[in-house]
């Protein structure tokens, strides 16, 4: 039973997969936000957003139905909010400071069924994605995306072990990278770091992810040979929009 995943369409196609990042727990938000065809994923931020796991399902179903895929970045890596993150029809979990391969190694079990991990089967409310049956767990298992984040710099050191665990992408939030290395936000220790997680990455087979804000960024990571790019958030959205408008309104 083949699971429809749109973002794991693109990454076997080998297409740009441009997203956006959701923090407000909004469904006229999320609607409007995927009125754009050309998106293929939309983060659903836990972590720093202003979502929690009440909002998942309704969240999910919105994005899932304008045919991009619903990643949740969960708070951090407990296996029991993985295993709600999923449960509620999410096509994949975003990891935050997996900064080993240990730790990688947890959250990985924690994505999969017995036996290939230990992620509980919880029916109750995934009869609404179609996951009541044997051959959807087998599917689950191989066809969810498990993206960890890079943004340390243990990370960084441990990056070629890390991506020979059974991830499909590694996705680098940059500005944490620049805090916890303690370097200037795109200086060339920054940039040098990023530089070889792409690699790392690369070399291994795998995805390779990075958050940005805007366009220009964005398409500047995507011809560095980033496959997963953020190309902007809501609330950003939000805000270049009324400041555009309101720049066309003299004497405000």
């Amino acid at each position: 039973m083949a699971l429809t995943i749109p973002l794991r369409d693109k990454f076997a196609a080998g297409s740009r997969a441009a997203g956006l990042w959701l923090t407000l727990p909004s469904t006229a938000v999320a609607k409007t936000m995927c009125l754009n065809k050309g998106i293929s994923w939309v983060l659903v931020d836990a972590e720093h957003g202003l979502i929690n796991d009440t909002h998942y399902f309704d969240l999910n179903n919105i994005i899932a139905s304008s045919g991009a895929s619903p990643i949740i970045r969960v708070p951090a890596d407990e296996s029991w909010m993985i295993k709600r993150a999923l449960d509620s029809g999410a096509h994949g979990v975003m990891i935050p400071m997996a900064n080993t391969p240990e730790l990688v190694r947890k959250v990985v079990q924690a994505t999969k069924y017995p036996p290939a991990g230990i992620r509980g089967y919880g029916p109750m409310f995934t009869h609404a994605t179609g996951a009541l049956t044997a051959a959807h767990k087998a599917a689950a298992n191989d066809q969810l995306v498990v993206t960890v984040q890079i943004e340390h710099p243990d990370a960084v050191a441990s990056i070629d072990e890390i991506v020979k665990e059974d991830i499909d992408a590694t996705f680098i939030g940059p500005y944490d990278l620049s805090v916890c290395m303690g370097v200037e936000f795109g200086g060339p220790e920054h940039e040098a770091a990023i530089q070889k997680i792409l690699q790392a990455t690369k070399a291994v087979g795998k995805i390779a992810g990075i958050f940005c804000l805007n366009g220009e960024q964005a398409e500047r990571r995507f011809s560095q040979g980033f496959d997963m790019v953020s190309v902007t958030t809501d609330i950003d959205m939000l805000v270049d929009g009324f400041a555009a408008t309101l720049a066309k309104v003299s004497q405000l």
